[in-house]
């Protein structure tokens, strides 16, 4: 049993944690090391996620969303003024992953995942 949650951490939330990186450290001018603290990750998972060796299979799925993208503008900014409780965060985070859902880009890798799943009926993605 795979919910869409399952494929989300899988796949999606590494590309959104590439993502916010790199508007960290290309807009705000962040260093790797001060990118890393923010986002509480190792240096070492931000040189992967730099290079490529982790979360870039669905950066551009996800880079089309407009809706995503200015949620992951928004965290971004609110990590570099310092004005992100760690709930405020899971918070942005969820919202983006709700956004992602609605626009049916999980539903068809959760069902390449999960090839029972005939099609989505899930109401979870269609929050």
């Amino acid at each position: 049993m795979k919910p869409p949650c399952v494929t989300i951490v899988k796949y999606f939330l590494p590309a959104i944690r590439v993502l916010v990186m790199k508007e960290l450290i290309e807009k705000h001018n962040m260093r790797k090391i001060d990118a890393s603290d923010k986002m509480d990750l190792t240096p070492a998972a931000i040189t992967q996620y730099l290079k490529g060796k982790r979360g870039s299979m669905f950066v551009d799925e996800i880079e089309e969303s407009q809706a995503a993208m200015k949620m992951v503008s928004k965290l971004s900014d609110a990590l570099a003024k310092n004005d992100a409780s760690l709930e405020s965060v899971i918070e942005r985070l969820c919202d983006i992953c709700a956004s992602i859902r609605s626009e049916g880009i999980v539903c068809k890798l959760h069902q390449k995942d999960l090839p029972a799943l005939k099609e989505c009926k899930n109401p979870i993605c269609k929050i």
